[in-house]
């Protein structure tokens, strides 16, 4: 075998805990990510609540902590009160950020019974484009108030004796973008976020707060919009946003499979743009990251172009996903964990239908799309604490990167139950490239598994006829060459997970 690469890791060196968060997802008011997707009232799988259990089902097997919602661009037009109390009282609305009509048949309290019944927690976020300070503070207050105040006592007459006690909410949505309902300069942004921020903290001050942060790291006032809505924040704040989509419109995979390198150098400069902020206040605090939106998108965009308005959950942002994309989305999630000191809460954007990997066919089945499978094995494996991966590998240019590694790839070790999970990538489109981990600080290890998910066609997709076209196997080539030393195969345009148990 010609190529080869090798990384070392030890037990002691290590990047930061893992936040389970860091695994999150993402439902918004798009297209079928709600109708259609987990909710479905006239579904023959949906249960007494509209909810459709065939994909609670596959939601589970993600394992998924948090999920934001309802938004997504959706939020900045939203009036959260439409979507709560009896539903024959609900208003239709025009709904302005995506030209659709909102049933409100779904809102706040059957969100917060889904999570229940999906086993993740909610990452609220607040309407800061139409709306602000009064409506973020009563939405708070219907929430986690317990009673005896009007809106926890409103709470209350809808069904909810009981606070839902949400920890984590997000003050706006993409207030740097034109596209955004509200859209403001970074000191309009900053000053309001602040405000509105601080009074919710008044309401309940055990709350996490997350400033938003550049829409995307194309955006002409990227860092700057972060320096000076952090300068505003900075003390009120817990988090800054940061969201990214890869695409390959022009068919270039080298270049496609090399996007981390990019995902990479936005986190870095997101992290020195907080740090010097904390240096100029002379502060003590350190502000950590919240990659709120991350995924591939771009299939979906011809089709999205030619839908007629104004029709309630009309298919949008439908990307169906590929080999390719799976790998893409894997080695995105290595470029999370190799900053797991910082980066402590992230949400693949989205879920369900809407550029996710579970998709259903209304009145049909639920399937896993390609990138779900990353997703669930760093979901269930990369649990514990990121360790440094002192990697070398073969490299190649792309048109946009230099140096790419062909091997991308970090380890977490899981020290409450002794083992260790080793992801990898190989980006290489034409040979399998032999991979030695040296993990003999742990001293002797014995390997459980290696599994591949691998294809001959990139392009090869799931559907519903064919939802296993794509999908892992546990049978890849690893074996012990000595002490804690392993040495793996690792195919062709391949994602890895080896997992190895260390003895007591």
């Amino acid at each position: 075998m010609g190529q080869q690469a090798k990384m070392i890791v030890d037990k002691d060196f290590v990047v930061g805990k893992v936040d389970e968060r860091i695994y999150g997802s993402f439902i918004e008011h798009l297209g079928r990510a709600v109708y259609g997707g987990i909710y479905e009232k006239e579904h023959p799988e949906a249960d007494e609540q509209g909810f459709r259990s065939d994909v609670l089902e596959l939601v589970r097997g993600l394992q998924v902590p948090i999920v934001r919602y309802p938004g997504g661009n959706f939020v900045s037009g939203y009036n959260w009160e439409d979507g709560v109390g009896p539903l024959s009282e609900r208003p239709k609305r025009l709904e302005l950020a995506w030209r659709t009509i909102e049933p409100n048949w779904f809102g706040f309290n059957e969100f917060m019974d889904w999570c229940g019944k999906a086993g993740t927690e909610a990452m609220m976020a607040v309407n800061l484009g139409t709306r602000g300070i009064d409506d973020a503070r009563n939405l708070i207050e219907y929430s986690n108030h317990p009673s005896g105040t009007y809106w926890s006592d409103l709470r209350r007459s809808h069904g909810y004796n009981d606070p839902h006690r949400v920890k984590t909410w997000c003050l706006g949505n993409e207030m740097d973008g034109p596209w955004q309902i509200g859209s403001k300069t970074a000191v309009e942004y900053g000053r309001l976020a602040n405000e509105a921020g601080k009074t919710m903290r008044l309401v309940d001050p055990s709350i996490e707060l997350v400033a938003c942060g550049s829409s995307s790291r194309s955006m002409a006032t990227f860092p700057e919009w972060e320096a000076t809505v952090l300068d505003l924040t900075y003390d009120t704040v817990d988090y800054i946003s940061i969201h990214q989509y890869y695409g390959n419109p022009k068919s270039d995979t080298p270049n496609f499979l090399a996007q981390s390198v990019g995902m990479d150098a936005f986190i870095h400069t997101v992290i020195s743009t907080a740090d010097y902020v904390q240096a100029k206040k002379r502060s003590k605090k350190k502000i950590n990251l919240s990659f709120d939106e991350w995924n591939v998108w771009f299939h979906s965009h011809d089709h999205d172009s030619k839908l007629e308005p104004w029709s309630i959950a009309p298919p949008q942002l439908e990307d169906v996903y590929t080999h390719e994309d799976a790998l893409v989305v894997g080695c995105m999630l290595i470029s999370l964990l190799k900053r797991a000191d910082r980066v402590k809460m992230a949400c693949m954007a989205q879920l369900v239908n809407v550029i996710a990997p579970i998709m259903t066919r209304n009145g049909g089945g639920a399937w896993k799309q390609t990138i779900y499978y990353p997703y669930m094995h760093a979901s269930l494996f990369g649990r514990g604490q990121a360790l440094v991966p002192l990697l070398q590998s073969p490299k190649y240019d792309s048109s946009e990167y230099t140096d790419v590694p062909y091997v991308e790839s970090v380890a977490v070790h899981n020290v409450e139950i002794g083992e260790v999970t080793v992801f990898a990538v190989n980006r290489s489109l034409d040979e399998a490239i032999s991979f030695e981990i040296d993990l003999r600080s742990f001293g002797p290890v014995t390997i459980l598994e290696h599994i591949v998910l691998e294809h001959d066609d990139l392009k090869a997709r799931n559907t519903e006829w064919q939802p296993d076209n794509v999908k892992p196997h546990a049978s890849g080539r690893s074996a012990m060459t000595g002490s804690g030393s392993i040495e793996a195969v690792l195919s062709k345009a391949s994602w890895n997970v080896i997992r190895v148990k260390l003895q007591p």
